[in-house]
């Protein structure tokens, strides 16, 4: 049996201590591979501590330009000694691959970038561009990574044609979701003011939750919208309510809660605050509203990156894949200002940012050689993309 050159890359990316935004030499490995294949490779990285690396590496300058994007970083592990093996020290029981970043998401750029040699040896002469768009600012605050290459490209007037984002999608079986889009998020936090007193004495005082109490069961029984034919109805969820100085005998002075709206294509942010500020208004209450910077929802429709990925997919795996927008925010969001389509796919999603993460042996060739077929099908001598 032929050796497997994505787990041995995935295994040397997993023993790299990469925790969100230090990428610990991951890029600099992958650069060096992309580099020899005639890769030209540009690191973007932040000025400003904490350090976020970012590598923009294309070969080639004509388009179509394919774009694999992913992040280097992980998830901190928790304690060490929940994990049956070191999450830094990759380790293969029981078929599976184990280690921090297994699934989430150094296998996928592992398979990238194998996938990519294979495609470059056999067609050296391709047509358009591949490039690869990596990052160490995923799973932290997401300030200085894939947005400020984005930012940079915008500058360059280097536009993408089309791009796959190796996120671990993959519920049940390899290849069998491919998300392609994702819901924006929208989160706030509110103080509702009152007057604190003593419980035994009421009519000195104003209870903030009590104040609160029906602008609440308007917010969480109000429709938003009704969503459409790719995503879900926008939801609004507390996340966290505090009132109260611990003592018992004490009416709360003010009331915070943190709220996060999930939302989709059929909302904007503006929409969803005024609607949130005339609930507030209605009941009269007296309160502050601080709210964070939206992260803004992104959709590729039926087209020709889905087609090709799908097709892939089903050849590899006899799979018949199905398109979702579930689940949180990735950077797909940020390429999609300079790449009218762009998915994710990759690997099982099962054990991401668990305990114990891991990804099958046996997947990994599979997702190889659905990003090779990809490669093939958008940039090779015959494509259709790229027929003159």
């Amino acid at each position: 049996m032929p050796p497997n050159e994505t787990l041995a890359l995935a295994q040397q990316l997993i023993a790299r201590r990469s925790l969100t935004p230090d990428d610990a030499g991951c890029l600099d490995l992958i650069a060096a591979r992309l580099a020899s294949l005639g890769f030209s490779c540009e690191r973007i990285d932040s000025e400003t501590p904490p350090r976020v690396g970012n590598l923009w590496a294309r070969r080639g300058t004509s388009q179509p330009l394919l774009c694999l994007a992913g992040h280097t970083d992980v998830v901190p592990t928790g304690s060490v000694t929940d994990w049956r093996s070191d999450p830094f020290r990759p380790e293969i029981r029981e078929a599976h691959l184990y280690g921090r970043g297994a699934a989430d998401m150094k296998s996928s750029l592992a398979a990238f970038v194998v996938a990519v040699e294979r495609f470059v040896a056999e067609q050296p002469s391709h047509a358009g561009s591949i490039a690869l768009l990596l990052t160490s600012d995923e799973e932290g605050d997401a300030t200085d990574g894939t947005v400020r290459v984005v930012e940079r490209l915008r500058q360059r007037g280097e536009a993408i044609d089309f791009c796959i984002v190796g996120e671990p999608t993959s519920v049940h079986r390899l290849g069998d979701t491919i998300k392609n889009g994702r819901r924006g998020s929208l989160s706030g936090r509110l103080v509702i003011k009152g007057v604190q007193g003593h419980v035994a004495y009421p009519q000195l005082a104003k209870n903030p939750v009590h104040l609160f109490a029906p602008a609440l069961a308007e917010l969480t029984g109000e429709t938003w919208d009704q969503g459409n034919e790719y995503f879900p109805p926008t939801t609004f969820q507390i996340s966290n309510a505090h009132a109260g100085t611990g003592a018992g005998n004490v009416i709360p002075g003010s009331f915070e809660l943190l709220f996060n709206f999930r939302f989709s294509t059929a909302s904007t942010p503006r929409q969803l605050q005024e609607k949130v500020h005339a609930i507030l208004e209605r009941h009269a209450l007296e309160y502050e509203l601080f709210w964070a910077p939206p992260g803004k929802p992104y959709l590729t429709p039926h087209g020709r990156l889905v087609k090709v990925l799908s097709e892939a997919i089903e050849r590899t795996t006899g799979v018949v894949t199905e398109l979702s927008t579930t689940g949180g925010t990735s950077d797909g969001r940020f390429i999609s200002d300079i790449c009218s389509e762009v998915v994710e796919f990759g690997p099982l999603n099962a054990t991401i940012h668990k305990v114990d993460e891991c990804i099958a042996v046996a997947d990994l060739e599979p997702l190889t050689e659905i990003y090779l077929s990809a490669l093939q099908a958008l940039l090779g001598a015959a494509s259709p993309a790229t027929a003159p």
